[in-house]
């Protein structure tokens, strides 16, 4: 796992879950707190929900195969998905029935002052963990703020982190509330109100991660400003001209596939194009690094054929070429909707053009 996946993260939050896992159970073999068994068990799922965003680290830095071509940097996705599994029932569903079962058969909290003691070691610990998760993150997070950082984030394992040591210290304070509102008034039926709170936070976050770890598996574009980077980088004004289309798919956290057909000169011969296009896949990866899988396909753009397209913005990935060479076209051109080739048949394709080669170039990596 790269630096960028938040390795010294999880592992501070894995040792600090396993010492309070074990600390919050030991706390309820004394007191009988439902709190401290909701919370004990939240730990110990936290702690192997590290375990699996380190499982899949791992797996994913397996090389490509010819089964699996791109390799498998999604694998990173998948494990935080089953993350947000275990959280929401492991965690959440489990606190939830404690609770319930709590505030109908109530009992008084024995030995107070474990639980309390525990708990007050459990919020420096995990105090300690959401710091690193932050000091992580801002390496990363730029000027982005946390919920768009989370939002945003094509990288899991932060994210992840940051969620769960902040519902963690958010439920320690529920659990050192209820326990405190148990002891104070003499009624049981507060700790069990405390542990049911305490399910309910987590089933909202492991909620949340499902619907932003679903986004990743379904498949991202680059970043608005990756995007920029490499629209600007394919056009060099002289042989490619501008782009008619462009895609971008993330195949992993580090990894990104670039798909394009780039406007080149109706003059320009095959060599030329093909000159074009490697210079142009070394921008690229200057100006992207982690854009490491590019397809770029040359074409003849024809302006009349792509103003009388469907509306560009209709079409995703549509527009007019990017950044306008001495031969680009005017803005506001669009895509032909129906083909990718021109509609005018006075301007052939670049298959019916000796001069341009067709199809795809992929990139070697």
């Amino acid at each position: 796992m790269s630096a960028s996946g938040g390795t010294k993260a999880i592992v501070a939050a894995l040792g600090a879950n396993l010492a309070i896992a074990v600390a919050k159970f030991v706390a309820f073999l004394f007191s009988g707190s439902s709190s401290m068994l909701a919370e004990s068990v939240h730990s110990l799922a936290d702690s192997g929900n590290q375990g699996l965003l380190l499982l899949g680290g791992k797996k994913a830095q397996r090389e490509a195969t010819p089964q699996h071509p791109f390799g498998y940097g999604r694998e990173r996705y998948i494990y935080a998905f089953l993350v947000s599994i275990v959280l929401f029932s492991v965690g959440g569903m489990f606190a939830v029935y404690e609770g319930y079962e709590k505030i109908k058969h109530p009992h008084e909290v024995e030995a107070w002052y474990w639980p309390v003691g525990v708990l007050v070691f459990a919020i420096i610990a995990e105090g300690f963990s959401f710091r690193t998760a932050i000091k992580e993150s801002n390496q990363t997070r730029g000027s982005l703020s946390w919920t768009d950082f989370i939002r945003r984030a094509k990288a899991p394992e932060l994210p992840i982190v940051l969620l769960e040591d902040f519902g963690a210290l958010i439920g320690l304070v529920l659990a050192l509330a209820g326990v405190g509102l148990a002891l104070g008034t003499g009624n049981g039926v507060w700790d069990g109100i405390g542990t049911l709170c305490i399910g309910l936070l987590l089933i909202a976050i492991a909620i949340v991660l499902a619907a932003e770890t679903k986004s990743l598996l379904l498949g991202e574009a680059a970043g608005t400003d990756q995007v920029d980077k490499i629209k600007a980088a394919v056009v060099d004004g002289d042989t490619v001209t501008g782009i008619i289309h462009m895609r971008t798919l993330h195949l992993g956290p580090e990894e990104l596939l670039v798909a394009a057909k780039i406007a080149v000169q109706h003059d320009d011969t095959a060599g030329e194009v093909a000159n074009a296009i490697n210079a142009a896949e070394s921008r690229i990866r200057e100006a992207v690094p982690i854009a490491r899988v590019i397809y770029l396909e040359p074409d003849i753009y024809n302006e009349a054929a792509a103003a009388a397209g469907t509306n560009p913005a209709k079409t995703p990935g549509g527009g007019t070429p990017a950044t306008p060479g001495p031969e680009a076209p005017e803005p506001g051109a669009a895509e032909s909707g129906a083909t990718d080739s021109p509609a005018d048949p006075s301007e052939p394709s670049s298959p019916a053009d000796p001069a341009t080669p067709s199809g795809p170039t992929e990139s070697s990596h």
